[in-house]
């Protein structure tokens, strides 16, 4: 028998067990547990309401051969993601046009939304960074059934140690998560830890939205730690006893002030001076290791704006109509690869290099010029994919090359 919070997870785990060529098992659960597990498919789950049942079941009958198990199948509850969509009017409820302005900010969110791009916002204190990030979950596209599910197993696990109740848990079923934690937060609480070992963050986020706000005033060696998932999709965590596997497929967005004090190359818009010297802002964007920053797909600056300009700028598009462009691309991509651009493997990129002569002299060019990195070259194609999917195009052309390299923002110590 197990709790209902750990049925959806043994369930999957299960199933993957299975599907790597292990043998095929049944789950005997009591019926709230039960019928979670039963949402996985594929899988024969029994209900028993005492062990008593369970005993008499798996009695050998008077004939010879295997025992049957005599127990209802479970039911599955409503899947995660068929849960109806949640109301678009209530008070808590945001919306991209709320974020007056900032143009170029919100087409990188709408780039990192198709693409499955990891974004970095650079800009002075209140200038949206937060609004923008806040507004991700709106434009991306629907759970499938398969991230559903991962999601809620991963919730389940935490729903003990957050004091979550289940009710609470499963209104979140269906919707993709955000995590802001804080930047006191330490590596264990980001990638998980303790014994036995407990997801974190990233995996709490999986499928979702991980927003670090402050990303400078993190502890570098919890930032240093997301580099593994940021590429497998998972983390394992290891323990003298113990090991578990979490998924954490995330959308990665951060945050940051250009300088400690914030202000720098704000004051024609705000009237406020920075007075950081250039080695105090080195040391404080240094914060950043560059295989991290590498790992950014999209680093733009979110500018401040005058009072009057901020006023009289119209009211933008709304979420709904972005999202839409976002599932359009994103269907693109799943029928070209199978994947989102951001998560094409990296022994497959070479079929990213269908290029014509003009584009691939432009992405030499600029890699020659800034000096980039294998990887940072890969990461640049890989946003001109998504912004010609947004495109409708079918591949990419100079045009969205230079696109993806005006969102690719270098900070103060990347250039020196």
């Amino acid at each position: 028998m197990c709790s209902s919070d750990l049925a959806l997870a043994m369930a999957l785990a299960v199933r993957q067990n299975t599907l790597a060529g292990g043998p095929t098992r049944a789950l005997v659960l009591p019926s709230a547990s039960a019928q979670a597990a039963a949402r996985v498919r594929g899988l024969d789950v029994r209900s028993a309401t005492h062990l008593r049942q369970v005993i008499q079941a798996l009695q050998p009958p008077a004939s010879a051969g295997s025992p049957p198990l005599d127990l209802p199948r479970a039911l599955p509850g409503a899947l995660p993601g068929q849960r109806a969509a949640p109301e678009v009017d209530g008070p808590d409820q945001t919306d991209l046009r709320d974020v007056r302005g900032q143009s170029t900010a919100k087409r990188a969110l709408e780039i990192a939304a198709a693409g499955g791009h990891s974004l970095l916002l650079v800009g002075p204190p209140g200038t949206g960074k937060s609004m923008l990030a806040q507004r991700l979950p709106q434009l991306l596209p629907p759970l499938t059934e398969e991230e559903a599910l991962q999601s809620a197993a991963v919730l389940s696990l935490q729903r003990g140690m957050s004091g979550m109740t289940e009710a609470q848990q499963d209104h979140s079923f269906g919707q993709r998560s955000f995590r802001a934690p804080h930047h006191s937060a330490s590596p264990t609480a980001l990638v998980g830890g303790g014994s036995p070992p407990q997801p974190g963050e990233i995996s709490l986020a999986h499928a979702g939205v991980l927003f670090l706000d402050e990303l400078p005033e993190f502890p570098r060696k919890a930032l240093e730690a997301l580099r593994e998932p940021l590429e497998t999709g998972h983390i394992t965590l290891s323990r003298a006893a113990h090991q578990a596997q979490y998924p954490a497929r995330f959308q990665w967005v951060a945050a940051m002030n250009p300088c400690p004090c914030g202000w720098l190359g704000s004051f024609a818009a705000t009237g406020k001076t920075c007075r950081c010297s250039p080695d105090l802002i080195a040391r404080y964007q240094g914060r950043l290791s560059g295989p991290l920053l590498d790992r950014m797909d999209l680093k733009v600056e979110v500018s401040a704006v005058e009072p009057s300009a901020l006023l009289a700028a119209p009211e933008g598009e709304a979420s709904a109509t972005v999202a839409a462009r976002v599932v359009q691309a994103r269907q693109r991509m799943l029928q070209r690869q199978g994947v989102p651009n951001a998560w094409w493997p990296a022994e497959r990129e070479g079929a990213l290099h269908d290029l014509d002569t003009a584009t691939r002299l432009l992405l030499e060019r600029a890699a020659g010029q800034l000096g980039w990195s294998g990887r940072t070259l890969h990461r640049v194609l890989k946003v001109a994919w998504t912004i010609a999917d947004l495109a409708g195009e079918a591949s990419p052309g100079p045009p969205h090359v230079a696109e993806a390299l005006q969102l690719r923002r270098a900070l103060a110590h990347e250039a020196n």
